[in-house]
């Protein structure tokens, strides 16, 4: 699972991680650096790897973690490599809250169906996405192949769970 440094979405990577280890996911943690990152609401998660050193090879999936602070991973070549290398090994690609505009911009959601955070004020998230080649879904979760997004907090515990369901075939 990545999150961010600072300002993740404490519900999205809690719920989703714990539905996870329920179905008996060993989850690994990471971020901008080893050590300790911080939700929007205070809440500390351990990183177990920086996401430089992530290799899709050594996992089951890929899971992106929104908050506002998910937008460092936007425009960055890190994040689109890992991205791309996760496609290319056939593995599961997962993002919730505003994270598929990362997918999206990488060229991951190039006619794949998905969903993505957004505000009746703010339609950005949306716009990234189809702009990026995606159809847009307004639903929860999206699951399209080995990619699945969701579209925030009150989604993570399906979110997980069709992660799961996945990984488990």
């Amino acid at each position: 699972m990545i999150i961010a440094d600072q300002n993740f979405q404490d519900r999205e990577y809690f719920v989703t991680k714990e539905t996870l280890e329920d179905g008996g996911m060993e989850v690994k943690t990471a971020a901008g650096q080893k050590g300790t990152a911080e939700g929007v609401f205070g809440f500390k998660a351990g990183v177990d790897l920086p996401v430089a050193e992530v290799k899709p090879v050594n996992f089951d999936a890929v899971v992106f973690i929104g908050g506002g602070g998910a937008l460092e991973y936007l425009d960055n070549e890190i994040s689109y490599d890992l991205v791309r290398e996760t496609i290319r090994q056939n593995k599961i690609l997962a993002a919730i809250c505003v994270a598929p505009v990362i997918l999206a911009k990488a060229g991951a959601l190039k006619n794949k169906k998905a969903t993505v955070w957004r505000n009746f004020s703010d339609k950005e998230p949306i716009k990234i996405l189809e702009k990026n080649g995606a159809e847009f879904v307004d639903k929860n979760v999206v699951v399209d192949g080995k990619i699945i997004t969701a579209n925030g907090p009150v989604a993570a515990e399906e979110f997980g769970e069709n992660i799961l369901k996945l990984i488990n075939g």
